[in-house]
């Protein structure tokens, strides 16, 4: 026999398979009303009232939805800082419940070594630019263009460097199909194609003799370079990896410092390389620049560590831990040596020479963190559980 409305729902057809399946005398057919449909009711007697009810809500008077003056109250008393977690302690007896973190919650980072030595390059570039920069402004035209020609051979393997990462040369072309300037990484890549192409343009100028021009690609490579510098620790740092979040503050920062001082080395050795004595003002203007980098960053990465707490175990142990310690220490030797040996020449270049090596380890070191940090399920859930506390408050 058909329904009046068509074939009954699937869920009314199991229901009454179910109902044939009950032992005799239970009924499980709704009260009131068909099942899927509103209820269908009347009073017993036409104009009766409830019983324990006043009509025309005069319950509310007195209720505590809505107050004894009538004004709602409900949902507007809020509980005190502490106090709801308070409560919760005393229902324990006083005891704190330990919940373990099952996880994984996130997947590590896949990056491999191809990515931080593009962030080497890359400051490295970024460096050579401001060092362009200062030595137009400061008139040593040869030792700006010497500089814009180490900042187009720092910049060039950075985007095979990406394309390695990638896989494939066409996943970098798909990366410039949209421009997304709230994506770090959208306006990376652009950034990176940008700079190239002004450190190309800067270069051939001063191949062609045409030293306005070459000065003003030069001047716009260094002001993209403030970007290209940085972004990379603002792309690290936007992620859900805990010791890179936690770190938002000083990463940027840290590779600046970094990228300056790099910068600055590649540029003095190469100046050395071609004949400028050890007293020149561009040389020691460039020893100055790169060992008050080093220490800047230095200090930056020891504040850093402190404020992480518990998070700096990814910097601290296992192969990133490794790469820190040799980072470190390769800085603090070259600052070292930058003031014991003023007077020998040999021992400034390998000052500049400690302060790349200590660079690259450092950005080694950072990458490596992100996957350890990863796999710590108990920092994740910490950093989800504080991620709307101001920065600043006690370290996770």
């Amino acid at each position: 026999m058909s329904h009046p409305h068509g074939p009954p729902p699937e869920e009314v057809i199991r229901r009454r398979e179910r109902a044939r399946e009950q032992p005799p005398g239970r009924d499980i057919t709704p009260a009131v009303g068909t099942r899927g449909m509103p209820a269908r009711w009347r009073r017993a007697v036409e104009g009766a009232s409830v019983a324990l009810a006043r009509p025309a809500w005069g319950d509310a008077r007195w209720s505590y939805l809505y107050g004894r003056e009538g004004a709602a109250r409900y949902g507007s008393d809020r509980p005190a800082d502490g106090e709801v977690a308070a409560a919760a302690r005393r229902m324990r007896g006083g005891r704190e419940v330990p919940v373990p973190a099952l996880g994984p919650f996130i997947n590590p980072p896949v990056w491999t070594w191809e990515v931080p030595v593009y962030f080497w390059f890359g400051g490295m570039a970024t460096g050579s630019s401001f060092a362009a920069l200062a030595a137009d402004v400061a008139g040593d035209y040869q030792a700006a263009a010497l500089a814009r020609k180490v900042t187009l051979a720092a910049v060039l393997p950075c985007a095979p460097l990406l394309i390695l990462d990638l896989g494939r040369p066409l996943r970098f072309l798909h990366m410039l199909r949209i421009f997304k300037p709230r994506s770090a990484m959208s306006m990376g890549a652009w950034c990176l194609v940008a700079f190239t192409n002004g450190a190309v343009a800067a270069v051939g100028a001063d191949l062609l003799e045409r030293p306005r021009l070459a000065r003003t690609a030069g001047a716009a490579t260094g002001v993209l370079g403030t970007y290209l510098g940085s972004y990379t620790g603002v792309l690290l740092a936007a992620t859900a990896v805990p010791v890179w979040a936690r770190s938002r503050a000083y990463l940027p920062a840290i590779f600046m410092c970094t990228a300056a001082a790099t910068g600055a080395a590649a540029n003095r050795l190469a100046l050395a390389a071609t004949g400028r004595p050890p007293g020149d003002p561009s040389r020691q203007a460039l020893g100055v620049l790169e060992t008050l980098a080093m220490a800047c960053e230095l200090v930056l990465s020891g504040v850093n560590e402190r404020r992480l707490g518990r998070l700096a175990e990814s910097l601290e142990h296992d192969t990133p831990g490794r790469w820190f310690s040799v980072a470190k220490w390769t800085v603090r030797g070259g600052l070292a040596l930058r003031l014991a040996g003023r007077r020998a020449p040999w021992l400034q270049h390998v000052t500049s020479g400690l302060f790349l090596a200590g660079a690259l380890a450092f950005r080694m070191g950072w990458v490596g963190a992100g996957r350890s940090s990863a796999h710590d399920d108990e920092a994740v859930a910490l950093m989800a559980r504080r991620k709307a506390r101001p920065l600043g408050r006690e370290p996770v």
